[in-house]
């Protein structure tokens, strides 16, 4: 389809668009979600190709439903590929191989997109010239805790200066959230390296800017997410992040930010903190009860407008945040990046801009 300028003239063409989604157990949120891409302004063709991993809720058959009710639609048709590892990577790398357009949309089963969305990024990644685009992790809880634990993570306090959770001006990024690709990138890359079971996006956008891509970060693009439904799953997921996240740091020797090493740093402060109060000096406590200061301060702002027992929930949510991703930092094992490491694959043959390989590190683990 042939887009046209403002004064009337014929524009060039647009690309068609195939937007990759890996599920695992997402029948809360799946079908809203693949709407979100059905009902987009684009008027591009769109695929959407969810790949499918050992759920144990009614994931599958919701999918199978999506697949049939879209198989008359010319330019909007859903269709599924097995995911039998259940690892994210390998169901991104699957649905990539299985679909072929030039623009590559990464969207996960809890993400709503933003009706412009497509048509923003690809406007975007013709604009900037970038390899990747993307915006803002909009978190958006359905229930107190929900809207706690989104509030923690659109707020400074909770995740820092990252542009993607909390917004920012447009311009050139180290990663952004999910991404709007050039085929050929990921193409040249390797795609997702499968290794990182949490952290790839991070990993696979480090990759690009190596190898000169540009990343790009718009406030104009917005994805909705929602956040995890329980204590016990937000702390799994943030153990995770830090756990990979130290990965990245000894696989990608460069890559160290400061940021990333705030909640380690602060876990083992108020650990510190903790033991002297308890076997040396009341004073020790001072650090474990500034820090419990902080989070309840920091979260006035945080949950403004929000109903009171969501209001109290955030403090709970910071905190189980900060010291969940600082906990998987500290105790991921080297063994982990050494792994990661023996598993790279060879640089791609062709010498471009991909040379890079999905798996060759910039430096031995340290």
């Amino acid at each position: 389809m042939t887009a046209t300028t403002d004064n009337g003239s014929a524009a060039e063409p647009l690309p068609a668009v195939s937007v990759i989604m890996p599920v695992l157990n997402e029948e809360r949120h799946l079908r809203t979600a693949v709407r979100h891409i059905l009902e987009q302004d684009y008027p591009g063709e769109t695929e959407v190709v969810i790949a499918l991993g050992p759920s144990t809720d009614r994931t599958d058959e919701i999918a199978a439903e999506l697949v049939a009710e879209t198989a008359s639609l010319p330019d909007r048709r859903v269709r599924t590929v097995p995911n039998p590892t259940g690892r994210t990577p390998a169901a991104l790398n699957a649905a990539i191989a299985a679909s072929g357009h030039p623009v590559v949309v990464r969207v996960d089963g809890h993400g709503m997109l933003s009706p412009d969305y497509v048509s923003t990024a690809v406007r975007l990644l013709r604009e900037t010239g970038a390899a990747n685009v993307g915006g803002i992790m909009h978190a958006e809880g359905e229930n107190d805790w929900e809207h706690a634990v989104a509030a923690a993570m659109t707020s400074r306090i909770g995740v820092g200066n990252a542009a993607f959770h909390t917004g920012g001006a447009a311009g050139p990024a180290d990663t952004v959230y999910l991404g709007v690709f050039r085929r050929e990138v990921l193409e040249q890359q390797g795609g997702y390296n499968e290794e990182f079971v949490r952290a790839q996006d991070w990993e696979l956008n480090y990759r690009i800017r190596e190898a000169g891509g540009l990343i790009w970060f718009s406030p104009e693009l917005r994805v909705s997410y929602r956040p995890r439904p329980s204590v016990r799953a937000l702390a799994k997921q943030y153990k995770d992040y830090g756990r990979w996240r130290r990965v990245v740091t000894r696989y990608h020797r460069g890559s160290v930010n400061l940021r990333y090493l705030a909640p380690p740093a602060a876990l083992l402060a108020i650990a510190a903190g903790a033991v002297a109060g308890a076997l040396l000096h009341p004073v020790g406590w001072i650090v474990p009860g500034g820090y419990l200061a902080a989070v309840v301060v920091g979260s006035v702002p945080a949950g403004k407008g929000l109903p009171v027992a969501a209001r109290a929930r955030i403090p709970l949510a910071l905190a189980t945040m900060h010291m969940s991703w600082g906990w998987g930092f500290l105790t991921s094992p080297r063994s982990l990046a050494r792994k990661v490491i023996a598993s790279r694959r060879p640089a791609p043959a062709d010498g471009g801009a991909g040379t890079a390989a999905a798996g060759a590190p910039s430096d031995t683990p340290a």
